[in-house]
């Protein structure tokens, strides 16, 4: 999955980027947070994981 289809899917839901890490953003929706990858390409179990795990739809 390519990380932009990615980070839209995250701000569509209400999250947002609260900083920039050294190799990860780092994504909030207020009460949980999530560390994104800074690849073109996110593993698509990676990415599947981070879907089911945050209840995104």
């Amino acid at each position: 999955m390519k990380r932009k289809d990615l980070i839209r899917k995250l701000e569509k839901n209400g999250w947002w980027k609260i900083r920039e890490g050294a190799n990860h953003d780092i994504y909030t929706n207020g009460t949980k947070i999530e560390p994104i990858p800074r690849h073109n390409e996110i593993n698509e179990l990676l990415a599947k994981a981070i879907i089911k795990r945050q209840g995104l739809k």
